[in-house]
């Protein structure tokens, strides 16, 4: 019986070495650096900063030294920072001369209000996948205006860094 079992045993790998070289594939990638797109975006702005820098991009004009100062003091003086960013947007969000696009110019060409929210909001073009996921979440839900999506960008992570 042993006499017979190693050979058999030796047929088998032979077969199994000669099978998987038959059924080799080799595929040519070319290299890429692979970065987050936020990768250098690693200082947290200010209040100051994040205050001016929200009211440029939902104004267009800068915000006087007097208002800045005074907006960034009431900020400090709130213990949940996010609590007060979202107060101080909704806030903006009700100026009469806060520049936003109306509804149907944003439905009329969805990438390209989105390639200026991400220019406007954080100095960067979308990814494919986040223009994609974007789309489709715009597409989906017809409740949804320029000023959700000017105050999701306004308080996201990335926005809170330079």
């Amino acid at each position: 019986m042993k006499k017979y079992l190693i050979p058999i045993i030796g047929i088998l790998l032979l077969s199994c070495f000669s099978a998987c070289e038959e059924y080799s594939y080799v595929y040519e990638v070319n290299a890429a650096d692979v970065d987050a797109i936020t990768a250098n975006k690693n200082k947290l702005k200010t209040t100051s900063q994040y205050v001016a820098v929200m009211y440029v991009n939902l104004f267009q004009k800068p915000l006087s030294a007097n208002q800045l100062y005074d907006i960034s003091r009431v900020i400090l003086s709130i213990g949940d920072k996010e609590l007060a960013h979202e107060i101080l947007i909704s806030n903006f969000m009700n100026e009469p001369d806060v520049i936003l696009p109306s509804n149907e110019s944003m439905r009329a060409d969805i990438p390209l209000f989105l390639d200026d929210v991400y220019e406007r909001f954080l100095i960067r073009a979308p990814s494919e996948a986040e223009k994609e996921f974007f789309i489709r979440y715009i597409e989906a839900r017809p409740d949804v205006t320029p000023e959700m999506v000017y105050f999701a960008f306004a308080l996201s992570n990335e926005y809170q860094f330079y």
